[in-house]
């Protein structure tokens, strides 16, 4: 497995979530996610934010300060570092509950990573998502439950959807009709592609999948 850069968000209605860390990979604390994390007995390699969801400013790591008027989020900051970092994989925790509004801005930053050729998941207590633009993602045979897909931009190209209890051949998706929602698992390999767009993709439980980042 490659290495990956780990960032843990703040969002207090992801604490079931536990995170598996390899060699190499970065973990980053996103403002409150160093409060998650140090709960988890996990110390990260650097702590990002504007602090403004920590009552001080730790001393057992490294911390990268930022103002509270900016234009990223406290995410988006570790999303960036870890990029200039050289990291391609990342996997986001505590980002999917709390707040809806940021967890929109988790979303677009899942696109911000897939546009640029890298590969974005973000990970909840039983729920992932993830968006491609190009190429696909594809699931192993154990896993079950429900998986939707979303356009994110006004038109998707060349969705396809193999594997699953509905299946799709180089369908066409907009962002104002919401089509794919509520396609299952059904004990088989699976896979989504698409040809050009954002597509948002999100399953339920934890999944095991391969991922092909875009061409």
């Amino acid at each position: 497995m490659n290495a990956a850069c780990i960032i843990m968000g703040a969002s207090p209605q992801e604490d079931g979530v536990c995170i598996k860390t390899g060699d190499g990979d970065l973990i980053i604390a996103a403002d409150g996610g160093y409060t998650r994390l140090k709960n988890m007995g996990v110390t990260p390699h650097v702590l990002i934010g504007d602090f403004d969801s920590l009552e001080g400013v730790p001393q057992d790591t490294k911390v990268i300060p930022h103002p509270k008027e900016k234009d990223d989020t406290d995410m988006m900051l570790a999303i960036r570092y870890g990029l200039d970092k050289g990291y391609q994989t990342f996997r986001l925790y505590g980002g999917l509950g709390g707040r809806i509004d940021h967890m929109m801005a988790n979303i677009q930053a899942l696109t911000f990573l897939a546009r640029g050729g890298a590969r974005g998941t973000l990970i909840g207590q039983n729920v992932h998502a993830t968006v491609i633009c190009r190429g696909g993602i594809r699931f192993s045979s154990n896993e079950r439950g429900i998986l939707s897909v979303f356009a994110l931009d006004n038109q998707v190209y060349g969705v396809t959807e193999r594997g699953l209890k509905y299946p799709l051949l180089d369908a066409v998706l907009t962002n104002a009709f919401p089509v794919g929602v509520s396609n299952a698992f059904i004990g088989q390999e699976s896979d989504i592609s698409v040809r050009d767009g954002a597509l948002l993709i999100i399953w339920q439980r934890d999944a095991s999948f391969l991922f092909n980042p875009p061409q």
